[in-house]
């Protein structure tokens, strides 16, 4: 089992062409935001289906991704508010959802054009923002999370069908060492599985995971910060802890179809029309928000 064998990507260059299929040289370069692309092509689509993920080459570009991780690392209120879950190897992580969207960078990648127009090929229609949040694997003591499909919990909180999908944003260089997403391209064609605790989270059924891992490929996604991971509902995915000097942390985006309004109130949010907005406003809100007198004013 190789990292991204047989597998396509795509992303921009500096001067902002599209490569093929193999993986480019490393780093974001600098991208102007009214240049970028944000629709899928038809190959991109058909590997989406066949693999249950797609991921995308420095979608964002170095100084957006910097205003995010900046931000965040200051925004000590999320950071304290992250919950926290133990694995099943006593680990744990950490996570800070949010449901609602607001004035905020958070915000501002979640309504971007660049994650939605490519969210709504995908799920075949329009899309609404399910939540967002932030994962926190801090070095040598992040937790890994337990192999499970996100719809493997989105199913008991109403949403009837598997039409939901998710977008990692690396904040920080996703490696092997600090507990990169993996993922077993194809899983998303085995259906919603049973799922199970496993210490403070809640995992796929053992038995069809270690059948799973016996005849699909496993890919670690190893990201550049601004590189992302579109992955759909029912893929198989987990992390392992971080035991490297060096921060993991995330932006997950999830979205469900409009026409999936889940059935009951939950601890989610039903349909409600997303505004998207032009890319131009991470840039605009997070030079605002980046600001130490900002700052000073908010502690």
């Amino acid at each position: 089992m190789g990292t991204l064998l047989g597998i396509g990507v795509w992303c921009y260059t500096r001067d902002n062409q599209r490569r093929g299929p193999n993986r480019p040289p490393r780093g974001t370069g600098s991208i102007e935001p009214q240049m970028v692309r944000h629709r899928l092509d038809d190959d991109e689509v058909a590997r989406f289906e066949r693999d249950g993920f797609l991921i995308l080459e420095g979608l964002f570009d170095a100084e957006e991704i910097d205003l995010l991780a900046r931000i965040a690392r200051a925004d000590h209120a999320m950071e304290q508010g992250a919950a926290r879950r133990r694995d099943g190897e006593g680990g744990e992580v950490k996570v800070a959802v949010a449901n609602a969207l607001g004035d905020d960078i958070y915000s501002a990648f979640a309504r971007s054009r660049r994650i939605v127009g490519p969210m709504e090929q995908l799920l075949g229609g329009e899309v609404y923002h399910y939540h967002h949040k932030m994962v926190l694997k801090e070095p040598y003591e992040g937790g890994a999370w337990e192999w499970h499909q996100d719809y493997g919990y989105w199913y008991d909180i109403g949403c009837l069908f598997p039409d939901l999908a998710s977008c990692l944003i690396a904040v920080d260089r996703a490696t092997r060492r600090n507990g990169c997403l993996q993922v077993l391209a194809g899983s998303h064609r085995m259906g919603r599985l049973n799922h199970v605790a496993i210490g403070d989270q809640t995992g796929a059924d053992p038995e069809h995971v270690a059948a799973a891992i016996e005849r699909l490929q496993l890919v670690h996604c190893e990201l550049e910060p601004g590189s992302a991971v579109l992955f759909h509902c029912n893929t198989l995915h987990r992390s392992d802890q971080n035991r490297s000097p060096d921060p993991r942390w995330a932006l997950i985006c999830c979205y469900n179809a409009a026409r999936n309004d889940p059935y009951k109130e939950s601890r989610h949010p039903r349909y409600r029309p997303l505004e998207v907005w032009d890319d131009s406003r991470i840039r605009e809100i997070g030079r605002r928000d980046s600001q130490p007198e900002r700052a000073d004013v908010e502690k």
